[in-house]
Order: structure tokens, then sequence, then C-alpha cells
């Protein structure tokens, strides 16, 4: 068996496009951080340089003979693109992490209600004013009126965390409960955008079809987190090859196999993160391991990942600022105020339910796998992805910016609820 390859030049001008890829994630992130903003956003705006929003504007011919040179090259970047989506949510996976403070049950429980249930619901009046502009090629509006519902209520735990930790509150009752809530939070809306792709792909509702996949995609993670409380983990005295080893053969696997169940790639990846947890656990040799892997994904698959979702993004053309700052207005209004109605019923100080609120908001990663899975299978129009990146991308920084600003008028604000 002979495989077909690739040209020695076209090779060549997929390393260059890569490069230049990695690159611009590279610079435009670090200058991100260096301002205190996320680190993702700045990933994003590197590919935007190098896309249509700025060099094939002002380049045609050199963007295309670095991004365009050969028919297939489209399909070569897109396999980096998807394996930098399979490592984010793999990882995502591996740090979940399923811990309620009982004491603190009562916030949890209005919090998750306020930031998912009541965001969801107050959404639905707006579907069908943005319907016309939004809704993609397949014209599926089920599927179309989740990935609305999700893209409003949806919260992001790595863009989270990694505030929290910038700014040493991590492990306050303010940032747990954060957290808590955004797992939970985010378990219930990946399983709704399943839903969602499974009813792009067979175009009905086949409402007996729905139950299996819902039960089968929140009845594979339980069970896993349940059989984690029992089984005692592999002893760490495996070879580093081999538990990574392991590790691929069972991401590739269960992408592969879960998808004959209807379990889409992003979720599959998930919750083999979250097997791979369970299995080897937690001691200080695997955490290591899993760092050494989270900084190869995170600097080489992941960056290429956000910067060719930036690289697809037109602010120029296929985009209106009007509706895209009234959706803005829409997701971020019912986000803070679905979280601030239910907070009524709880005794926290105005300045904590402020911090809620707008926390809560924050999108950061899943809003982007969100639009990206939802973008790849004609859900959503090229315009409503846009749209749904540059929300991601703003409330992640609102969030960021007004939690320091808060911390800087009084430093104790996170400790205590």
């Amino acid at each position: 068996m002979r495989l077909t390859t690739l040209s020695e030049n076209e090779i060549i001008i997929t390393l260059i496009a890569l490069a230049l890829l990695l690159l611009f994630a590279f610079v435009c992130g670090s200058l991100m951080e260096k301002i205190k903003g996320p680190r993702v956003v700045g990933e994003i705006l590197g590919g935007m340089i190098l896309g249509g929003s700025c060099l094939f504007i002002l380049l045609p011919g050199l963007s295309e003979s670095i991004f365009f040179a050969y028919p297939e090259e489209g399909k070569v970047l897109n396999l980096f693109y998807q394996l930098g989506l399979i490592f984010l949510m793999f990882l995502s996976g591996y740090n979940t992490d399923i811990k309620i403070d009982k004491s603190n049950a009562k916030t949890i429980s209005l919090v998750f209600i306020g930031a998912t249930l009541l965001p969801m619901a107050g959404s639905i009046p707006f579907f069908g004013l943005f319907k016309e502009h939004f809704i993609g090629s397949i014209n599926n509006e089920v599927s179309y009126s989740l990935v609305f519902a999700i893209g409003v209520a949806i919260t992001s735990i790595p863009v989270i965390s990694k505030i929290f930790f910038d700014m040493g509150i991590m492990n306050t009752r303010f940032s747990n409960t954060v957290l808590t809530v955004s797992t939970f939070q985010d378990l219930c809306l990946w399983v709704l955008l399943n839903v969602a792709t499974r009813i792009a792909q067979s175009g009905e509702i086949k409402l007996g079809e729905m139950v299996v996949i819902v039960l089968v995609t929140i009845g594979i993670f339980v069970v896993i987190a349940l059989i984690s409380k029992f089984i005692k983990p592999v002893k760490a005295s495996l070879k580093p090859v081999t538990f990574f080893s392991i590790s691929f053969i069972l991401l590739l696997f269960m992408c592969g196999s879960l998808y004959v169940l209807g379990i889409n790639i992003m979720y599959s990846a998930f919750v083999v993160g979250y097997v791979v947890k369970a299995v080897f656990g937690t001691e200080d040799v695997i955490k290591t391991r899993m760092h050494h892997l989270e900084s190869i994904a995170f600097s080489l698959f992941i960056p290429v990942y956000f910067a060719l979702v930036g690289i697809q993004l037109n602010v120029v053309h296929d985009f209106s600022l009007v509706r895209f700052l009234l959706f803005f207005a829409i997701a971020f209004g019912l986000e803070f105020a679905g979280t601030w109605l239910l907070l009524m019923f709880a005794d926290l100080k105005l300045r904590t339910k402020l911090n809620f609120a707008i926390t809560m908001n924050a999108r950061g990663g899943p809003g982007i796998v969100l639009a990206t899975v939802a973008y790849s299978y004609d859900i959503i129009s090229l315009e409503f992805f846009t749209v749904l990146i540059l929300t991601t991308m703003l409330s992640s920084m609102i969030a960021g910016y007004f939690l320091r600003l808060q911390q800087r008028a009084d430093a104790n604000i996170f400790n205590e609820l």
C-alpha cells in the first residue's frame, strides 16, 4: 500500500502557513497578556490579521499564495484545527472537577439557574429577530435556536480559571462557586450542542432518537464519574511514553467510536479527558505529565486552532456592527439579569452579586468551541459565527478587567461570600 502525499512545494507552503499562524498567535497572545487580557483573545486577533479582516483585503495575492496555494491546503490546515479543538476539550475534561460545597449549595444552585436556565429561556423571543442573517445554510431552525440559546448562556472555565490564578484568588469561596457552576453549566450545554449537531446531520427531529442521544451523552459522563469514585487509579509507575500512548489511543479511538453513537468529536474528547483522570488519578506524577502535554498543546495545536478561528472572521464583509452590538447587549444583559435576579434570594453583599453577574458572562474557550462546531455543521451563518466569536472575546475581557478593578477596591472581597 502506498500513501498519496503532497508535493515538496505544497509541504513547504503548509509549513510556512502554520509558522505564520503560530507566530501571529504567539505575538498577539503575548501582547494581550501584557495588558492583562485573555491570551485566547490575542491569538484570535493574530489570525484575524492574517485573514479576511486584514491581510486578505490589503494583499489578497500574498494571502492566497500562503493559505490557498493548492486545492487541498484548507483540508490540511483543518486537520490541525481539529487537533487543536480535540486537545482543548481533552484537557478541559481532565481538569474538570465536580465538587459541591454543601455549605454553599444554595448559592451554587441559584447561580446555576440564574446564569443558565433563565438566560436561555429569555433568549427565545429573539430567535426570529436575527434568524434571517444568523441561520446557516442547512436552514434548520431547531439547531439554530439551540445554538443561539447556548451562546447566550455559556461560561468559560479556562478563561475564568486563568483570571483567578493571575489575580491570586483561586480556591476562594467566590472562585470555587463560579467554577463549580461553570462545570455543571458546560456539561448541560455540551449535551444540547451535541443534540443540535445531530439534528443538523439528520435534517429532522426524531424524538426517540433525540432522547437516546441525550441519555447516552449524559449517561456516559455520569457512569464515568461514578466509576471514578470506586476504582483505584492505575499506579503512576507507567513510563511516560506508555502513559501518553494509552491516553492518545483512548482519545482517538473513542472520538471515532462514540461518533457512531451520535456523539460529536468535541464532547468525545472532553469525556476521554475525564476518563484519563479517573483511570490514572491526580497524583503529582500524573499532573506533571499532563502539564507537559498542556505545554505542548497550548504552544502549538491550540494557538493554531484559535488563529484559524480568527482567520475565518470577516468584520468588513458579511458583518453588521449593529446586529453584533444588539446581540451582545441581549446576551450580556440576559446573563447578567438572570444571575442577579436569582441572587436576590441569597444573603450576599451587593458587590458580590455584581461580581457573579459579570463573571458568568466570560464566554472564553467554550464560546469559541460553540461557534466553530456550529459553523462547521452549517447550523449558523458566517455572520453569526463572527458575532459569537466577537461576543466571546469582548465579554471575557470585560469580566477580567472588572474583577481586577474590584480587587483593587477591596483586596478581600473574594475571600468570603
